[in-house]
Formats: structure tokens, sequence, C-alpha cells
């Protein structure tokens, strides 16, 4: 019997991965649901508007979301950090499958050995810091040990930075977790004192798993992809299979979705959303340009520091230039870059969106485009 291959315009495609984030009309009922469904909320210490964890919430709940709920989440850990991002606890199990096979199956790649040699290289330190956590924690990372005989090299900010560079690793190898902050500082604990004690399935079962609730939170997805360290793009053979009218190749598509009913709204989406994390898909399925700007000089910026991505319905039509001055109470909208003709009632529901979120942020919207 052939195989089904489902045809789909890009309407479709974009209406599916709209609906499947929770950006459509029908919202959320609670932090919690939305999360679970999307799988993850990443962290960005980056809060020009909001922080990013705390702006995902909103565009999906909007001012019925509470940042309190958050905090009050991760202090009863129903959602647990792992690797700079928020994840419901009942799906750290699926993780510790893929920890307790870290570096990962042979051949490892040049990077990975290079890992994994250096961690070995360090076994002193890496028992040195389980003890005093053992003893003492959680503790941040200034509180702990650096007997690394090995010092950690790289090009980047991590460059010598050996206690932090091999807490990840630690991370990876399921040992230890973030418990919590201190301000903005990481508490880290042993991994069994923060993740919850659940049957954990094989690896080959956790990753079936894992790509099953990615393209639940994704709608479509390309079935491979480049290798991201925190979190993959692709979805293997989860879902159908579809091609997407002038669009190359093949996708995987959540069946449920299919023939689904669609209503848009107007949402300000932070620069880390999942809808736009995938640049290529993003540009495939929507034809829409975005690069965070903060990183560039001033004068080379096109659309602002921290500029949210604007989607009306299921397309993406602009990026919000706009700052939160909480020492002044304002939120400054220094402009809407339009990436469309905007007709007035686009232009009326994203002014609306725009109050909306200075509301939620307790501060008074300033124009000064």
């Amino acid at each position: 019997m052939p195989r089904m291959v489902h045809q789909l315009s890009r309407q479709d495609a974009r209406r599916i991965a709209v609906r499947a984030q929770l950006l459509d009309a029908a919202r959320p009922a609670g932090l919690l649901p939305a999360v679970r469904h999307i799988t993850l909320l990443q962290l960005d210490p980056t809060a020009a508007v909001a922080p990013s964890a705390d702006l995902v919430a909103w565009s999906r709940l909007g001012r019925r979301y509470d940042r309190s709920d958050l905090v009050t989440a991760l202090r009863e850990r129903t959602l647990v950090e792992l690797r700079a991002t928020l994840r419901p606890a009942e799906d750290l199990a699926l993780y510790r499958a893929g920890m307790a096979a870290w570096p990962g199956a042979e051949p490892l790649a040049p990077w990975r050995v290079i890992q994994r040699d250096w961690v070995r290289a360090n076994d002193g330190c890496r028992r040195d810091i389980l003890r005093r956590l053992t003893a003492d924690g959680p503790l941040t990372s200034r509180q702990l040990p650096d007997t690394c005989a090995v010092p950690w090299r790289s090009t980047g900010w991590t460059n010598d930075r050996n206690v932090t560079q091999l807490l990840e690793f630690m991370v990876s190898r399921g040992e230890v977790a973030v418990a919590g902050r201190a301000g903005r500082e990481r508490l880290w604990d042993l991994a069994e004192r923060v993740y919850p004690d659940d049957p954990v399935p094989d690896l080959d079962e956790a990753r079936r798993l894992q790509n099953h609730r990615r393209l639940t939170a994704l709608g479509i997805a390309r079935s491979r992809g480049p290798e991201c360290a925190v979190e993959p793009l692709d979805v293997a053979d989860a879902g159908e299979e579809a091609v997407v009218d002038g669009v190359r190749g093949t996708w995987r598509v959540d069946p449920a979705q299919l023939g689904q009913p669609f209503t848009g709204r107007a949402a300000l989406l932070s620069p880390f959303d999942r809808l736009l994390h995938d640049r290529k898909r993003m540009a495939e399925l929507f034809g829409y340009e975005y690069a965070l700007e903060m990183y560039k000089p001033v004068a080379a910026r096109r659309w602002g520091y921290y500029a949210l991505p604007v989607l009306y319905g299921d397309r993406l039509v602009g990026k919000l230039d706009a700052a939160a001055d909480r020492r002044a109470g304002v939120l400054r909208i220094r402009a809407v870059h339009w990436d469309v003709d905007p007709a007035p009632e686009l232009v009326a529901e994203v002014d609306r969106e725009i109050e909306d979120l200075a509301g939620w942020l307790d501060l008074e919207p300033v124009r000064e485009g």
C-alpha cells in the first residue's frame, strides 16, 4: 500500500504551526497546561521588555498570566530548569535516558570527543563537586571547588571557567541539576534531589517520545536537521509525511492538527519564541526575515535592540521596537516596522496588543516614533 503524503498549502502549514504553538485565538487555560503542550520555555537573561520565559507565557495567556505563577511552578518544581530551558517535571525522565548514555553512541563527533576527554581529565574535580554538593548543596558555582587539572579552553566567554563548564557537562551526565536561583545565580544540587523519581524509559523509547512531544508543540517540522545542543529542530519519523506547496522537500505533520478550524489573532512574540526559533522553517513557511540585533552596532540595526516579532493570524507581519523603562514607569514604543501594507484593522489589533503588553507590565505606553 502506498504511504499517504499530505498535501498542504503554505497557509495550511502556517496555521498548523501557529495553532500548535497556542498562538491562535483559543488561549490556553493556564501556565502549566501551556508549557506542558509547548514542552519548554527558553531562558535568556535579557529583559529589554520582559524576560523571555515570561514574554512567551504572556503571548499565549495575555493578562491572565501572572509572573508569580512561574515563580510558584519553579519553587514547587512542577517546572524544572534544564540547560537554559524550563520543562515540565514529568518530561525529565525522557532526558535522563540520554544523560545515562552521555556522551553518546560511537563514533563520536570530534567536539564530543573533546568534551568526554576533558571531563575524564578532571574527574578529581568532578568528584570534589559531588562531595561538596552532597554535604552542603544547593550551592552557587562560586561556592564549589575548582580543582581541575586541565583548564577549559575556548574562544568564547567560557574560557577558563572550569567549574561552570564542568557543571554543564555534569548536567548532561545526569549528576547535577539547577535547584533554584539566588538572584540571577544558579543554585546547583545533586540531580537526584531535584528531578522526579519517575521510571526512565530506554533510550530509543525516550527519543521516540521526545520526537512526538516536539512535533505536537511545533505542528510541522522536518524529519532531519542539524544537530542542536539544547533542543533539536527535527522530529525523525514522528507524525505523518507531508509536502508544502512551493517548498522543497518533505515534512512531518501532527495528524491531530489536520483539518482543524483556525481563528487567528494578533500576538507580540519574544525573539526566542519557538514559532520562529527555527529560522529556516520560518523563512520557508512564513517568508519572514528576522535577526536579533542586540549585538549589532546601533547604526547597523534595522528594527531595534530587542524587536518583538508581530504575528497577525497566520502571518508574521512586522517588528515592534519597544523597551520597558521601569524607572520612568513607561513602555517606550519607538516604532512598528511593518513587513506588509497594514490595513486599519491590523493596526488597531496590534495597537490593542501593545496596550495589553504595557498593562501587563504595569507601565504606561509612550510612543516615541
